[in-house]
């Protein structure tokens, strides 16, 4: 057992650790042992962060199976061979539980993978373990009836985001090399804004969405959570394409555009990019103080960095596009009974049975919501309208970047640094009121990256959303890598037991 203290597996990469194996000076068994002592260590003790809900008990068994078949053909299963990856617990696996973050599915065992987690242990990762969410994905926070909160690795009184909060309070951590998440308002990259982490939400159709629950079925969406963007290109190389089981996967099949992510991410750098500021989707009271200066200073070092910079874009009437666009309460209720309904050993086929069981935390109200809503969304006379409007603003956001002949727009990805629990419990904002614009880019099925870019002053990540046209993700990478390139942003939190030096290469 490797002893306790700096490690040369601390802020490992794939790349890295891929070298540090052919080169016969670390094996997957290794890593994955000192990840799970780390779990120990951080999250079941110590600062107890709350991100990991249930080990895989076969993690060290196909990590040894990952080396078996290195030692016998010196070569790799495939690109992510031997790889602690950890998965938000809405995506099923089969043989080890999957909750979907309600404390009713605790028991529930899934008989067969969610495609992408097919995908992932074809691609010969290791499945470390099953991370928090609020119940069923619905909200913007870390609370959940299965595991309560979450703590923020940068702030143990702060909130880690939701709903793949554990996902990415893992990742920050280092209790894992990278992270599966999933985005359907914005779950993916909220939490990585809190979080100093890169979280790219693919457009969607780009990634089957296969045995994951639906929140709002034609917004959803997995995508990769990472420490560098390299590690996000290679996770998402995997799990895109084609499914037969998702018609909405159509849009992947052989579009000149699908694949090849991690191919070409050095291939440019900040001064061959066009930016829109949606100057809009910044906040304007007090709470977004420290969050709006440390973009602002970000959009300075873009322009030093010799990339073109466009001011002054406007959405218009930003607030009304949300919330004219939101369908959670009418669309949800429908897509989650007939997801259960597929599942005979489910211990509850609706939202009413959930709710009447109070399987649910008390302060994710949207659960209430959406069971308040109808059972068949064409009931609700907004629902047309609404989703109509969801065309007009992917029309619009993608008119704005025509217009003004940019690559991207970009804006803080939440307007307010990560809330403290107690404001939560205050309840001081609604799953619907939280000043995140992350539903931006969801609401119109656009593809959208959290890019780390510092830090307020009193030591809380933020992020900086950028979004691209449909199909968009390879710029949408290669600018995320070229920023990671000339800042470094990442910076890992300072409250962990080891201290951790850079093993990135």
């Amino acid at each position: 057992m490797e002893p306790r203290g700096p490690s040369r597996f601390a802020e490992l990469t794939i790349d890295r650790f891929h070298r540090m194996l052919r080169d016969g000076e670390a094996t997957s068994a290794e890593l994955t042992a000192w990840y799970l002592r780390r779990i120990d260590d951080l999250d079941r003790d110590g600062p107890r962060i709350g991100a990991v809900v249930t080990l895989n008990p076969a993690a060290l068994a196909d990590a040894r199976e990952a080396d078996a078949h290195f030692a016998r053909t010196g070569g790799l299963v495939g690109p992510l061979h031997g790889v602690p990856v950890v998965v938000k617990d809405q995506a099923e696996t089969a043989g080890i539980p999957t909750a979907f973050g309600c404390s009713l599915f605790a028991d529930y065992v899934p008989e067969r993978d969610a495609t992408v987690i097919a995908r992932l242990r074809a691609a010969g990762a290791v499945v470390l373990g099953k991370t928090a969410m609020c119940d069923f994905a619905a909200g913007w926070f870390s609370f959940s009836s299965r595991t309560g909160f979450t703590r923020n690795p940068y702030d143990l009184e702060r909130e880690t985001g939701g709903s793949s909060a554990g996902t990415a309070a893992a990742v920050a951590a280092d209790l894992a090399l990278v992270g599966l998440g999933e985005d359907t308002g914005g779950s993916i990259r909220l939490p990585a804004s809190f979080t100093n982490l890169f979280g790219l939400r693919p457009t969607t159709g780009l990634v089957s969405r296969t045995g994951f629950s639906p929140l709002v079925h034609f917004q959803d969406t997995p995508g990769p959570i990472a420490r560098t963007v390299a590690d996000a290109a290679a996770l998402l190389d995997v799990i895109a394409g084609w499914d037969p089981q998702d018609e909405f996967t159509a849009l992947a099949a052989g579009h000149p555009h699908t694949g090849a992510f991690a191919n070409g991410l050095d291939t440019r750098d900040l001064a061959s990019f066009r930016v829109g500021v949606l100057e809009d989707a910044f906040g304007t009271g007090p709470d977004s103080a420290g969050t709006t200066a440390v973009v602002r200073a970000a959009l300075d070092r873009l322009r030093a960095e010799g990339c073109e910079v466009v001011d002054g874009l406007e959405l218009g009437e930003l607030r009304e596009w949300v919330t004219g666009t939101s369908l959670y309460t009418t669309q949800s209720k429908q897509d989650l009974a007939e997801f259960l309904a597929d599942r005979p050993t489910a211990p509850a086929k609706t939202w009413d049975e959930i709710v009447a069981a109070g399987a649910f935390h008390p302060l994710t109200d949207l659960v209430v919501d959406i069971a308040a809503g109808p059972e068949d969304p064409r009931d609700d006379p907004e629902y047309l309208p609404r989703r109509l409007r969801q065309e007009d603003l992917r029309r619009r956001l993608s008119a704005l970047m025509a217009a003004a002949g940019v690559d991207v727009l970009v804006y803080p990805t939440v307007q307010v640094p990560a809330p403290t629990r107690d404001d939560l419990a205050a309840k001081r904002w609604t799953a619907l009121t939280f000043p995140t614009n992350t539903v931006l880019a969801s609401q119109s099925s656009l593809p959208a990256a959290s890019v780390p870019v510092g830090f307020t002053d009193d030591g809380l990540p933020v992020g900086l959303e950028v979004v691209g046209p449909v199909m968009s993700e390879r710029l949408l990478l290669r600018f995320a890598r070229a920023w990671e390139r000339a800042v470094s942003p990442r910076r890992a939190p300072q409250l962990l037991a080891e201290p951790v030096g850079s093993a990135a290469g």
